[in-house]
């Protein structure tokens, strides 16, 4: 039997969470459940929402404030500093500036035990620090997206404004309740809609 989907698939659907590129990593074809006329791949829903609830509990076993979340995507901001504000992380919601995670003497030097990015394309640089420095990284990853480096992915649009905000909303509350700080039921901090910002 197929376990209930975190959300109703005509939520999921709405948001575009399900609609990758036209390009596609052979990494990411597991992912992919079908191809468009158009060419746009077509993420399978169901593994999205696995992957969001696995993610979840790993990363729910680090201590809140050294967990990093780099989403240098002006579509992916707003969510990410709600996502930030639910389960306590760090976000860097701006640009990433070198030596972040490698380099003491830089005044912005930080140590996280993990790392998540809303990009891997766009936030390569926070990637490439983390390897530097053995941070484990959890990814969002579009079709396109080269995941060679990401120790965790979870597929999805992750350049659409509603589509990332659904993602983050999704492991956000997902963190909290394997925390035990979100009961089954209870309604989140946030309603979906308020994570998704207007266009």
């Amino acid at each position: 039997m197929t376990e209930e989907l975190l959300i109703p698939v005509d939520k999921y659907l709405a948001a575009g969470v399900h609609i990758g590129t036209q390009q596609r990593e052979s990494s990411m074809e597991p992912f992919i459940y079908n191809i468009r006329p158009d060419g746009l791949s077509v993420f399978n829903i169901q593994l999205i929402d696995k992957r969001i609830r696995q993610a979840s509990k790993f990363v729910a076993k680090y201590p809140k404030e050294e967990i990093l979340l780099v989403a240098s995507r002006d579509n992916a901001r707003d969510a990410a500093e709600k996502f930030g504000e639910i389960t306590g992380s760090v976000v860097m919601s701006q640009r990433f500036m070198p030596g972040t995670l490698t380099n003491p003497a830089y005044r912005g030097y930080t140590e996280p035990r993990l790392l998540i990015v809303a990009d891997p394309t766009l936030d390569s640089r926070a990637i490439a620090e983390a390897l530097v420095v053995g941070t484990p990284i959890i990814a969002f990853c579009d079709t396109s997206n080269n995941t060679k480096n990401i120790d965790f992915i979870i597929p999805g649009n992750n350049k659409g404004r509603k589509a990332i905000a659904t993602l983050f909303w999704l492991l956000g509350n997902e963190i909290s309740k394997a925390r035990g700080e979100l009961a089954e039921g209870q309604e989140p901090k946030y309603t979906l809609e308020q994570f998704q910002p207007e266009q």
